[in-house]
């Protein structure tokens, strides 16, 4: 299985879009998308400072036109899911096909400007906590009075909040803990941003979204989203809660991913998935930084991917839980059975009452990969469904 991924805010560089302008129709496509963004994207990808490019209304948009232009030149249709961190998330949700590019870039403008509004109301900012273990570092930021905003994988989280509580923070970090100061202009994922969430939810309200066509992972929970309108909500939603970019690699491993390409600017998300998947197995990654790199991420998707074929294939989709719980089987169901797309294959028991799973395509249960009463995470692979394709 083959993995796409959109990284966040951050990860931009001076000129990085330069080498793509080389592409025909790319300058004209961007000159567009900054029609709908309220920003040049072509100067800020091109000859912008990191000072310029560091602003939130402007980074926002610039990283997302960044992802979905790089994506144009590969075979998506061979890629099995698509992954974002932050902002990076409407990029790969356009990639999944639940917005339209358009959408996407419109809503990374409004997301950034909202954002750096919400910034300017009072001095907030984050920092990065390296090293200890979770429960400890956890613990050492609620003590302070600040917020856990990305959750990055073992030994990587990010707090935010007030300015002079992070400066103690970092004074009188916890023992084995170092704290460094992030270049951001405020507290994101956090409360701070209610301004940013609330005027994000008017415009989204005017969206019509798609079902995902691929599997796609939401930085809410690590789940992948079966529905559209869930995943806009949780697009909205994100502005203020914690990025669990954990879970998002936990759910890789969990299916299994053997490849992973990180679109442009590449190397941030490509080094957490590295680290963070020693233990179960890093899968082979093409960081995706220049059309130079094009070749490698393709031969990457025909190795890894599904293999285009003008015969009839048999296809195998995974049906994965919509949140923790115990996941209790459909009793009317056995392997071998035919199911169609939005049949409820069973239930996760949650403290919050039974979450019904649905089957997001026809075809056939080849396969329960969990048994009766089983404990699921989010994300977790609990049926294959397989079926023809032309």
């Amino acid at each position: 299985m083959l993995a796409v991924l959109s990284p966040g805010q951050g990860s931009q560089k001076p000129g990085f879009l330069t080498p793509w302008l080389d592409l025909t129709g790319t300058e004209a496509r961007l000159r567009w998308w900054s029609a709908l963004a309220g920003v040049d994207l072509v100067h800020l990808g091109t000859e912008a400072d990191a000072d310029e490019i560091k602003d939130t209304a402007r980074t926002q948009p610039l990283l997302v036109a960044a992802a979905l232009l790089a994506a144009e030149h590969l075979p998506m249709y061979d890629v099995s899911l698509t992954a974002g961190h932050s902002v990076g998330e409407l990029g790969a949700a356009a990639l999944a096909g639940v917005l339209p590019a358009e959408a996407a870039i419109t809503l990374a403008g409004v997301r950034g400007r909202e954002m750096a509004a919400a910034c300017a109301l009072e001095p907030t900012g984050m920092a990065a906590l390296l090293g200890g273990d979770a429960e400890t570092v956890n613990a050492a930021i609620e003590a302070h009075g600040l917020h856990p905003a990305n959750i990055n994988g073992a030994g990587q989280i990010v707090a935010a909040g007030a300015i002079d509580r992070l400066e103690k923070l970092a004074a009188e970090p916890p023992a084995g803990v170092r704290v460094r100061m992030l270049p951001v202009a405020g507290a994101f994922h956090t409360p701070y941003m209610a301004p940013a969430e609330q005027a994000l939810a008017t415009i989204a309200a005017g969206i019509t979204p798609s079902d995902p066509a691929r599997l796609l992972l939401s930085n809410l929970d690590g789940a992948a989203v079966n529905h559209g309108r869930d995943m806009l909500q949780r697009l909205v939603r994100q502005v203020t809660a914690p990025v669990r970019w954990d879970l998002c690699m936990a759910t890789l491993a969990d299916l299994g991913v053997t490849g992973v390409i990180e679109l442009p600017p590449a190397g941030t998300l490509a080094g957490l998935v590295k680290r963070e998947l020693k233990a179960t197995g890093v899968p082979e990654i093409v960081t995706l930084n220049t059309p130079d790199d094009l070749p490698a991420a393709r031969d990457l998707i025909a190795r890894h991917g599904m293999p285009p074929s003008h015969e009839p294939t048999m296809q195998f989709r995974v049906v994965v839980a919509p949140s923790a719980g115990t996941f209790v089987l459909a009793t009317s169901l056995n392997e071998g059975d035919s199911i169609k797309s939005g049949q409820v294959i069973g239930q996760v028991a949650t403290r919050q009452g039974p979450v019904d799973v649905p089957a997001h395509c026809d075809g056939v249960l080849t396969e329960w990969l969990v048994s009766p009463d089983d404990p699921v995470a989010p994300g977790q692979p609990l049926a294959r469904i397989g079926g023809h394709l032309s």
